[in-house]
């Protein structure tokens, strides 16, 4: 397969694209392939999120995930009866609620990312080792990209969060 030329006239994002579609299905093929109680595809969305950003305040969530607060809320609710995520007032200010996962929450979505790493490195073993090498270095880039350009809510850093 020629690699694509870099430039205005690039079907990189289209093939890029077509990633994206394939890693959903097999996103949602994990997701309910994997053990334990079943959770919707927004609501691993907010676990993953949530998992990143420990102490994630609900309205930074929901402007991630395109919800509306009650939406949102009702999102929770579901998840925090399924004892996967818990609910805290906001440092310094009460109104704002914070949440975190569990650590069945936890448990639940490394259940889920350790299928899909399985699945994921079968993939990669079909793969030449030179294209491999060339895949992460590229994965790596597209990871720095989006970064940078996806995560446009202001979003606490890992390194600043206090224990739970």
């Amino acid at each position: 397969m020629p690699t694509p030329a870099l430039g205005p006239h690039t079907d990189l994002p289209r093939s890029l694209g077509d990633i994206a579609e394939l890693l959903d299905v097999l996103c949602e093929s994990t997701r309910h392939s994997t053990s334990g109680s079943l959770v919707s595809a927004t609501q691993l969305r907010l676990m993953c999120l949530v998992d990143r950003h420990p102490g994630l305040r609900m309205r930074a969530l929901a402007q991630l995930l395109g919800a509306t607060g009650p939406s949102m809320t009702r999102l929770c609710d579901r998840l925090e009866a399924a004892g996967i995520v818990r609910r805290h007032p906001g440092p310094g200010d009460g109104r704002e609620i914070t949440i975190r996962l569990t650590p069945a929450g936890e448990s639940h979505l490394a259940q889920i990312r350790e299928t899909r790493e399985r699945r994921l490195a079968l993939a990669l073993d079909a793969m030449p080792a030179d294209t491999r090498h060339a895949l992460a270095q590229g994965l790596e880039g597209l990871r720095q990209g989006l970064t940078t350009t996806v995560t446009d809510v202001n979003l606490p850093s890992r390194e600043n969060q206090p224990a739970a």
